[in-house]
Parts: structure tokens; sequence; C-alpha cells
């Protein structure tokens, strides 16, 4: 399990699946964080195994103690997810749920994986609720990936790459000014 770090830039990936193309853009999202001097966390939620929100023994679990802690001491958040069924996954999901207001004020990007092209405004729902639930400033530039976006080994082509360049330094221009 990663150690508790108050870090200004956190980097969430939420798939759970072991061979996820998400936690491939988190990584290089960290890559791109390393390269431009951003002290960052990249927290992979494989490693905290979550009850599912109850609404109220669930927020006393100790991976929800930590994780909460996390995004509070965070300035900005980026958000690796999958798409599935047109939507981020119930992990995110659940996660926000779980940690709440711990969101309240954060600058949120986003990173996702998709089957196809047709589900490129998925992300949306959850970027509302961020917004509307807890005055995140949402980085109006995400970053949307399918299969022909990353190579047959399973990284980032160079397109993927520079996208989420992008967003790394769009994340660091709205934060800093």
């Amino acid at each position: 399990m990663a150690k508790t770090v108050s870090i200004e830039y956190l980097i969430i990936s939420t798939s759970l699946r072991s061979a996820s193309l998400s936690r491939v853009m988190a990584e290089a999202a960290r890559e791109e964080y390393a390269k431009l001097g951003v002290a960052h966390q990249l927290i992979d939620l494989r490693e905290y195994v979550l009850p599912l929100c109850d609404g109220e023994a669930a927020y006393g679990h100790p991976h929800v103690t930590t994780l909460s802690a996390l995004i509070e001491a965070a300035r900005v958040i980026i958000v690796a997810t999958p798409i599935y069924n047109y939507d981020a996954n119930a992990a995110v999901k659940n996660l926000v749920e779980l940690t709440g207001s711990a969101w309240e004020n954060k600058t949120v990007g986003f990173l996702c994986a998709a089957g196809g092209a047709s589900s490129y405004m998925s992300v949306m729902s959850l970027a509302n609720s961020l917004m509307l639930d807890f005055r995140c400033l949402i980085i109006p530039r995400f970053v949307y990936a399918k299969g022909d976006d990353f190579t047959s080994k399973k990284q980032p082509t160079p397109d993927l790459t520079a996208r989420i360049h992008e967003l790394a330094g769009a994340s660091v221009k709205i934060r800093n000014g």
C-alpha cells in the first residue's frame, strides 16, 4: 500500500483490472509530472479495498480515511478511469461517495480509457457532480483514449502521450496561473 504523504498533485488510477489501459495513462501522467518537476503521487485503487458506500459505517473504514486525507491535502487531482457502459467506472463513483467533502475546491482532470469513440462525453456526469456538489474546477482538457491510442505492447502512442502532456501542463498552468 502506498504511504500517506501530503502531495499537491494526486493521480488516482481507479481501474480494478490488472491489464488496465487507464492505469497505463495514469503512469504516463506520472512521468509527465516528473518531467515538469511537479511533486506528485499516484494512487492505485487496487491497493485500497474499499467498502461500498452505505452512508454510515463505510466512512470509518481505514482505507477511506487514508484516501480522504490524501484527496483533501491535494490541490490538483487527475482521475484515470475506464469507461464502462457509457460512464466512468463504479469504483471512482464509490470513491467520490466515500470521500465526499475531501474533494471540495479541487482542480480535477480526467484520463479516460474506453472501448470506442462513442462514449467520449461519458465522464461529464462525474465532472458535473464534482462541480456542483464539491465546487471543483474541472480542467477543460480531458484525455479520452481508445484501443488504437495504444501500441501493440499496450503503451501510449506518441499522440496519446502528447495529449497526456497537454493535460499535465494545463493542470500546472491552471494551478499556478
